[in-house]
């Protein structure tokens, strides 16, 4: 895979762990306009701290880099998920080529991955995603969101459309019971709404992950545009129809491995 040198800005859709959100400081959201400095590879600004080579977190890019690239050909090459997602890019003119499209860098540990649509590429964590399993999850999460911008001319700078991409990723590839009740968001008497609560939960961390907006706004943003983000299934709803088979294994994986 190429590692891209230069990007104008850093991605605007991030995958991102619903815990961390809150740990940013105020001199980061100063500096970011349109989000956080998460990908300091794709901006040139990393370098290894010591501190962090001696205890071994940091000084094995190289090989992180190699396992990472491995996990995203086998994901390619095996899941069905990311296999449905591909073909429905390539069918929408938007085909993915593994050494254009897809990077494998050195992220903040708040986040998974992210997608960059300014080079239309999805970053995958080499230090975050470290196991398949979490690598699926980031690519099928952030390919939604590369359709949503290839078939629907997403602008990542409008909330509505951020916060509709979002839901769309958490519905179509995290949201199960169990990671309902994971986040708190289930219960037995709220079988029904845990679904989603969930999808609304992963949806409002995501955007508060790239942008400097308060909670509050966020949540009125995602209410507004749910109802129609959450019915919209493209492209994976209608490829149900064809194959129940083998979406049900790729929902049950995406399901497991979404907050791996």
């Amino acid at each position: 895979m190429e590692q891209n040198a230069k990007a104008s800005e850093v991605p605007k859709s991030a995958e991102v762990k619903p815990e961390d959100s809150s740990t940013k400081s105020n001199e980061d959201k100063k500096a970011e306009p349109w989000g956080y400095d998460l990908y300091p590879e794709r901006r040139g600004t990393f370098s290894p701290k010591l501190t962090n080579v001696l205890i071994g977190k940091e000084g094995k890019e190289g090989i992180e880099k190699m396992k990472c690239e491995k996990n995203v050909y086998e994901c390619v090459k095996n899941s069905p998920i990311v296999k449905i997602m591909m073909r429905a890019l390539k069918s929408s003119g938007c085909a993915v080529d593994l050494r254009r499209h897809i990077s494998c860098e050195v992220c903040d540990y708040s986040v998974s991955g992210g997608y960059d649509p300014e080079l239309n590429q999805i970053v995958v964590c080499q230090n975050v995603s470290t196991r398949q399993g979490m690598v699926q999850g980031v690519l099928a999460h952030e390919m939604i969101h590369m359709f949503d911008y290839c078939r629907n001319q997403l602008d990542f700078k409008n909330m509505e459309h951020l916060a509709c991409t979002e839901i769309r990723a958490a519905n179509l590839t995290h949201c199960s019971f169990m990671s309902a009740w994971s986040q708190g968001d289930a219960s037995y008497t709220r079988i029904k709404k845990a679904h989603q609560d969930c999808v609304k939960t992963k949806a409002l961390y995501s955007v508060l992950a790239v942008r400097q907006i308060s909670k509050p706004e966020a949540i009125d943003i995602i209410e507004k545009v749910f109802p129609k983000c959450y019915a919209d299934l493209e492209p994976i709803g209608r490829r149900i129809r064809r194959n129940s088979e083998d979406m049900t294994r790729a929902f049950k994986e995406a399901s497991y491995y979404g907050y791996d």
